[in-house]
């Protein structure tokens, strides 16, 4: 259903900054927390001693402690102390590959010895001064995959989000779709329109005229096993396009982390990263509240059409030449679910 060899992301920073957080991912539960001197943690969320949840205790000395009888765990799964007890032969409990790293928890929930940091995503975007990043975080109640659907067939655009970023030249402008170093890219262009409600706030934030033409582009970018960047924005019309002048335009990398918590649940990680007027932080808090909005229109679609695929078993869903990015994306991720299966049963 997901592959288990990837690194995911398992929560921001801010969600562990003061306690222990509880997350299933990947159908695993999962005790995250900051050990000693700062540095994140995660261990399966099973106390050996009664099985009560460790996320529901505290971290003490660098140590995580059971809330239920005071067992204390080391970062690396071995029992510390308890209280008047012997816990030397306790059984370990598993520990998983984590790092902190472009203002995210990345997890890798399979083999720890094939875990290499060099394989998480590069964002140049986190650090860079001259880019804003504001995000959130949604539960969403759907197989992860129909919002990888969802995110790289954008053509839903003019028909669910028509208040804000839907026009209808989405559904005018034909869609390309390619393969480019193991990623699935798919991307539309519309040229000589007038751009939608949140573009035009967008423009005005950076002083362009609203109503003038511009060139619209969304590039698409999918990377096992959850990860969606789209480059987003509009230009002037005739100026360039994507590659148009930063005073002739607003850009953005829309950035979707989807972390499967079961076959049927995941945790989406959304935000905007953008390419102008950086330091506004004012502006960064009214796009983040408007791209929440956005994206929780999706959430009630795709639950709906979680339920139907549960009501409905077993019916066939029609695969259209909009869809190619997902059908691509969809096996990618199959090809990789098959070999972690060969590898297991040699």
């Amino acid at each position: 259903m997901f592959p288990k060899n990837a690194w995911y992301v398992a929560c921001t920073p801010d969600e562990i900054a003061e306690k222990p957080l509880g997350r299933t991912i990947c159908g695993l539960p999962v005790a995250l927390y900051r050990g000693a001197e700062g540095k994140v943690a995660a261990l399966e969320d099973f106390c050996p001693h009664r099985g009560a949840a460790l996320s529901l205790g505290a971290v003490v000395d660098g140590h995580l402690m059971c809330g239920y009888h005071g067992l204390v765990m080391g970062c690396d799964g071995k029992a510390v102390s308890m209280p008047r007890q012997r816990v030397n032969g306790f059984p370990c409990i598993r520990s998983y590959p984590v790092v902190e790293r472009h203002g995210f928890v990345w997890i890798w929930p399979g083999d720890p010895e094939r875990a290499d940091e060099a394989s998480i995503p590069e964002l140049f975007w986190a650090d860079h001064p001259e880019w804003a990043y504001g995000g959130g975080l949604y539960h969403i109640g759907c197989d992860y995959r129909l919002m990888i659907d969802n995110l790289m067939d954008l053509t839903h655009e003019a028909y669910v989000h028509a208040d804000s970023i839907g026009q209808g030249e989405i559904d005018e402008a034909p869609v390309m779709t390619r393969m480019e170093d193991g990623h699935v890219v798919t991307s539309r262009v519309m040229e000589g329109i007038v751009a939608p409600p949140f573009w035009q706030a967008a423009m005005r934030a950076n002083g362009l005229d609203d109503q003038a033409l511009v060139d619209r582009w969304q590039v698409s970018r999918f990377s096992a096993p959850g990860h969606v960047l789209i480059d987003v924005g509009v230009a002037l019309a005739g100026k360039g396009g994507m590659e148009a002048d930063p005073r002739d335009k607003v850009s953005a990398i829309v950035v979707d982390f989807m972390t499967p918590e079961t076959e049927s649940s995941h945790w989406y990680f959304w935000g905007m990263a953008r390419h102008f007027k950086p330091d506004d932080a004012a502006l960064t808090h009214a796009i983040r509240e408007g791209q929440g909005r956005i994206f929780s229109q999706d959430l009630a679609v795709l639950e709906a059409q979680q339920r139907n695929q549960r009501n409905f078993p077993g019916r066939r869903l029609l695969a259209l030449n909009i869809d190619a990015g997902g059908v691509r994306a969809r096996r990618v991720l199959d090809e990789l679910i098959q070999a972690e299966a060969a590898v297991a049963t040699r």
